[in-house]
């Protein structure tokens, strides 16, 4: 194999498709980047059996050939080239030279067979769902937070993806807040309701572009969704299993209605993060009466308390959060005013921006009085 290529066009091809490469595996396979020019095009392919991503970069064909290299071994090489023109060329025994500017400059590597990488499956393409990438970009933004950390519920570890009547809605949740995210679609597409893991849209926010103009074709089959845009193929396996129904959870019944200032919050929330102590479970405690909300939170011998002015329909209330689940939320929504809709103490905040785009529910806590040890 011989191409060339820009070290701009092969560094950013590289960074795409290193996201799937395995942090740990005992397959050394999975390690290497694939570089295949064996059909007219130069494509770059990383695949760890979960996810796989394969990018095709602008360059010149002078020999066909396929070869997989060390996925970490060559990006730190290419980043360190200079912004020129670069050979790639192979021999039969999966000796790689890269070489650049001058005809001495040349670096050595030894690749594997490259048919020994496993391919990303084909597979075959529905209806496709369409959305900008600017979409795609802000609905992962505002839910992938309250996706859990750790696996101990394989469900809780992906976000669904659900299509109904031309309405999109993704639902993330850890046991302790749900986030939802409502999005109207532009083209007709069919029901679709399916599990994205975590690791995928995470992948895939720092892969694109993110322009209001630029599409990405989503689709989906039992086994796998695929995400095309740009000169980019991601592939990856869903979660199997039927997600939670938090239908039951979407009550419109309330008996306080608060609006307020969302960055005034959020600042008054922050200043009481000090407070907050290394596996300290001490809550934040919201106490409204009247046209006032006071925030208050207590450590030790320590606390502090701020007063918000609020406009507030019905009931007066005094309810705990953990202020990270607050701020979390607070931090995704985009509106100058939010809503937060409250029943009692015991039962789940909304926080609603004024469309209805964005739902967040969190739980509350239970807490001492204010200034308590």
């Amino acid at each position: 194999m011989k191409i060339t290529c820009q070290k701009a066009d092969l560094n950013k091809g590289v960074n795409i498709v290193s996201k799937a490469v395995p942090t740990r595996t005992t397959k050394a396979i999975l390690e290497c980047i694939l570089i295949d020019a064996s059909s007219g095009e130069i494509k770059l392919t990383a695949n760890d059996l979960e996810l796989g991503i394969e990018t095709i970069i602008n360059g010149t064909i002078i020999e066909r050939g396929i070869i997989a290299l060390d996925a970490n071994f060559l990006s730190k090489i290419v980043s360190k080239l200079p912004d020129t023109e670069i050979t790639i060329e192979t021999n039969s025994s999966f000796e790689t030279f890269i070489s650049y500017e001058k005809a001495g400059n040349k670096q050595r590597i030894i690749g594997k067979p490259g048919d020994d990488f496993p391919y990303i499956p084909v597979i075959q393409r529905n209806q496709a769902i369409t959305l900008s990438q600017l979409t795609l970009k802000e609905i992962v933004r505002q839910t992938i937070f309250s996706v859990a950390d750790n696996d101990t519920n394989k469900l809780m570890t992906g976000e669904l993806l659900e299509i109904k009547d031309n309405k999109l809605k993704v639902v993330a949740l850890d046991g302790h807040r749900v986030s939802i995210r409502n999005v109207e679609l532009k083209n007709p597409t069919s029901d679709v309701k399916v599990i994205v893991p975590k690791k995928t849209l995470n992948e895939i926010i720092k892969i694109i572009d993110g322009g209001i103009d630029d599409e990405v074709r989503i689709y989906v089959t039992d086994s796998h969704i695929i995400f095309e845009f740009d000169k980019t193929t991601v592939v990856s396996r869903i979660i199997e299993g039927e997600f939670f129904k938090i239908e039951q959870m979407l009550s419109d019944n309330y008996e306080t209605k608060i609006r307020i200032n969302k960055k005034q919050l959020f600042e008054v929330i922050d200043r009481t993060t000090p407070y907050v102590h290394e596996g300290d479970k001490k809550p934040i405690i919201i106490n409204v009466s009247d046209n006032i909300m006071s925030l208050s939170i207590s450590s030790y011998n320590e606390y502090m308390t701020e007063d918000i002015d609020i406009d507030k329909e019905g009931k007066d209330i005094m309810i705990g959060f953990n202020p990270k689940f607050v701020m979390d939320a607070l931090k995704v929504i985009d509106d100058e005013e939010i809503n937060l809709y409250m029943l009692n103490s015991k039962t789940p905040c909304f926080i609603k921006d004024d469309n209805g785009s964005f739902i967040y529910i969190v739980l509350p806590v239970n807490f001492n009085n204010p200034g308590a040890n």
